[in-house]
């Protein structure tokens, strides 16, 4: 496993397990979003992770196919989606959150954001799981202050391209390093998620939520030569699954 070390003021290591499965780890507190192994790229048995925190982005199966693994973690999604899981997976501790919210769960901040998508629940009576999101992972609060000491890490969640990421997610939460969806067909692709990368002027981009199944299968060396093409000079880092990076002091 390759590991890649940056410095920044807070430790920040981050393990992709394909499709838009992360764990973010910030200092002792470890955070799972979107559980789902079912994927070509992981070979992660979840019962080996013990996250304090599940996020959830959205009730895709695809994004919440796992969330019965971790019963004893604590689930953080919309209301809507946490009174599904309580009712379906057997979650017993969770916090309903909405868009615009932030909230602080052990060393770190976390802010739901707006993403753009579906969001309905597989269930019988087609629930819906109330709007999709993304989430900013950062090491303090977020104010309209600058902090260039803070670090933070943005999970677009399933997602096409918005200005919010432009006015509000970029200049205002000022992430460091972001997961972008690339896979085409049911998010962005490579040319609107280069867009977004140069939007959001992080450091670091990580490209997710592609090749699982056929309709977002693409040639992620194509969302390399797209952010290039925006004169950006963001760092795109393509992972294997199971790899880590860590953003480290």
């Amino acid at each position: 496993m390759r590991e890649t070390v940056r410095a920044v003021a807070m430790t920040f290591d981050l393990t992709w397990y394909g499709h838009s499965t992360w764990s973010v780890t910030v200092d002792d507190t470890e955070f799972l979003i979107d559980p789902f192994f079912d994927t070509p790229f992981t070979d992660t048995d979840p019962a080996e992770l013990d996250p304090d925190y599940v996020l959830i982005t959205h009730g895709h199966a695809d994004h919440i196919g796992d969330a019965g693994r971790f019963e004893t973690a604590h689930f953080v999604s919309t209301p809507e989606i946490t009174s599904y899981l309580a009712d379906n997976y057997g979650i017993e501790h969770a916090t309903g959150m909405n868009l615009g919210g932030t909230v602080e769960l052990g060393d770190a901040f976390v802010t739901m954001v707006r993403a753009d998508h579906s969001n309905g629940l597989d269930t019988e009576y087609d629930a819906s799981g109330g709007m999709p999101a993304g989430y900013v992972i950062s090491e303090t609060k977020p104010t309209q202050e600058t902090d260039a000491d803070s670090t933070a890490f943005y999970h677009a969640g399933d997602t096409s391209l918005h200005s919010e990421m432009k006015d509000v997610i970029g200049p205002f939460l000022e992430p460091d390093a972001a997961a972008v969806p690339v896979g085409d067909h049911f998010t962005m692709g490579p040319a609107q998620a280069a867009i977004a990368v140069d939007w959001l002027d992080v450091d670091v981009a990580f490209p997710m939520h592609y090749d699982t199944f056929p309709p977002i299968e693409i040639d992620t060396d194509e969302f390399v030569r797209e952010v290039k093409a925006t004169g950006s000079d963001t760092e795109v880092v393509v992972l294997d699954g199971d790899e880590s990076y860590t953003l480290a002091e």
